[in-house]
C-alpha cells in the first residue's frame, strides 16, 4: 500500500511539472534572437573548377564550422536555377561566373557590403554591390605544342578563322559558359562586330563543348590542338606539367572578374555573408594567386609569379554594362549563327 502511495505521488509530480512547462511555451511572447536556434549551414551554388572550390570549402568549413552544400554546374544552368526558385530561395550564395552574367541576373540578387570592401578595386564590383569581384580573369588561346609548331600558334583572334584550324578548336558553348560568353563578346569587341562570330562559328564545324572546363582538358590531352580559354585555368595545366602554351591576342582581350553574390531571400544569409568575406580576404586571395594563378582583384595582393603584369596584355574596351544588359540578345544572336 504504501509503495502504491508513493507511486502515485511521483506520477502527480511528473505530470504537474509537464503541465507547467507546456504553459510556459504557449506564451505569446517570441522566442528571443538569443533563444533562436541558429543556422550552420550554408548552400553555395557554383561553377567554379572542383579544385578552387574544394580548398575554400575545406578551409571555411575549419575556420567557421559552418557546414557548406555545394551545387556544381554551369554559369547558365545554376543562374537559371536561382530564377526558377525565386519564391522559395534553395541557394544562399552565387560563387563563379562572369560579373556580367551576374549583373544580368542582379534581380534575384540582395546587395551587400563585404567587410573587405575598402580594399577591392572599383572595377571589379558592382556600384550598387549586388556582386563582388572574386579574381580578375583574362581570356588567351590555349594550344598543344606537340600539334601546333612555333610557326603555326594562333598570335591573333583572326588566325582561328585558317581553315587550318577548322573543326580543330576547342571552344565552350557560350550560352551554358559564362566565361565562354565574355570570350565571344571580347572577340566581337576586338574585331568591331558580329561578322568575325559568323566566321569563326563556321570555322568551329558544329562542336562547342558543354562545359568550359573541358577545353583545356582536351587541348592537352590532344583531341584539339588549340583553344580559347581561362589564362588561370591554362597556366595551372602548364604548373602541372601539360606540354601547351598560351597566347594573348595581339587586338586584346579582356580582363572580366567572376564574381560572388548573396542570393536573394537566402535562408542562411548571415552564415552566406560569412562566406563572401572569406572568398574577399586576403589570405584566400593570396592563396587564389598562389595555387591557382588567379589575379586578385584586392589592390593588395600582387600577381601571380612568373605572368605578364596586366598592364603588358593588350586590352580590348571591354563594355561591361552592355554585355550584361544585352546579354540575352546576343545569345540568341550566337544560336541564330551557330545552328544555321
Amino acid at each position: 500500500m504504501k509503495k502504491k502511495l508513493i507511486t502515485t505521488l511521483i506520477s502527480t509530480a511528473l505530470i504537474t511539472a509537464l503541465f507547467a512547462g507546456c504553459g510556459g511555451n504557449n506564451s505569446n511572447t517570441a522566442p528571443s534572437r538569443d533563444e533562436k536556434k541558429s543556422s550552420n549551414t550554408v548552400v553555395v551554388y557554383s561553377p567554379n573548377q572542383p579544385e578552387i572550390n574544394n580548398e575554400i570549402v575545406n578551409r571555411f568549413k575549419a575556420k567557421t564550422g559552418i557546414e557548406v552544400q555545394l551545387i556544381s554546374g554551369g554559369t547558365g544552368e545554376l543562374l537559371k536555377r536561382v530564377q526558377s526558385e525565386k519564391a522559395n530561395p534553395l541557394g544562399d550564395v552565387f560563387f563563379g561566373g562572369g560579373a556580367e552574367s551576374l549583373e544580368s541576373f542582379k534581380d534575384y540578387f540582395e546587395p551587400y557590403t563585404s567587410s573587405e570592401d575598402g580594399t577591392i578595386d572599383e572595377k571589379f564590383k558592382s556600384p550598387e554591390h549586388y556582386w563582388n569581384g572574386f579574381t580578375a580573369l583574362p581570356m588567351v588561346m590555349i594550344y598543344n605544342k606537340k600539334l601546333v609548331s612555333e610557326d603555326k600558334v594562333p598570335q591573333s583572334w583572326d588566325d582561328l578563322l585558317k581553315p587550318e584550324w577548322k573543326g580543330k578548336i576547342s571552344y565552350a558553348d557560350p550560352n551554358k559558359s559564362g566565361s565562354s560568353y565574355t570570350q565571344m563578346i571580347t572577340m566581337v569587341t576586338a574585331k568591331d562586330g558580329w561578322d568575325f562570330i559568323n566566321k569563326y562559328a563556321a570555322n568551329l564545324n558544329g562542336k562547342v563543348e558543354s562545359s568550359s572546363s573541358h577545353v583545356p582538358k582536351k587541348v592537352s590531352d590532344g583531341e584539339y590542338p588549340i583553344g580559347v580559354t581561362l589564362e588561370e585555368v591554362a597556366f595551372r595545366y602548364i604548373n602541372n606539367g601539360a606540354n601547351v602554351g598560351v597566347a594573348y591576342p595581339k587586338e586584346g582581350t579582356s580582363a572580366v572578374p567572376d564574381g560572388v553574390a548573396l542570393i536573394k531571400g537566402a535562408k542562411n544569409a548571415e552564415n552566406a555573408k560569412k562566406f563572401i568575406d572569406f572568398v574577399l580576404s586576403k589570405e584566400i586571395q593570396e592563396t587564389v594567386v598562389k595555387n591557382f594563378k588567379r589575379r586578385s582583384v584586392r589592390n593588395d595582393v600582387a600577381s601571380p609569379e612568373g605572368l605578364k603584369a596586366i598592364k603588358d596584355i593588350p586590352m580590348v574596351k571591354y563594355d561591361f554594362n552592355s554585355a550584361a544588359k544585352n546579354k540575352s540578345e546576343n545569345l540568341n544572336k550566337w544560336k541564330d549563327i551557330f545552328i544555321k
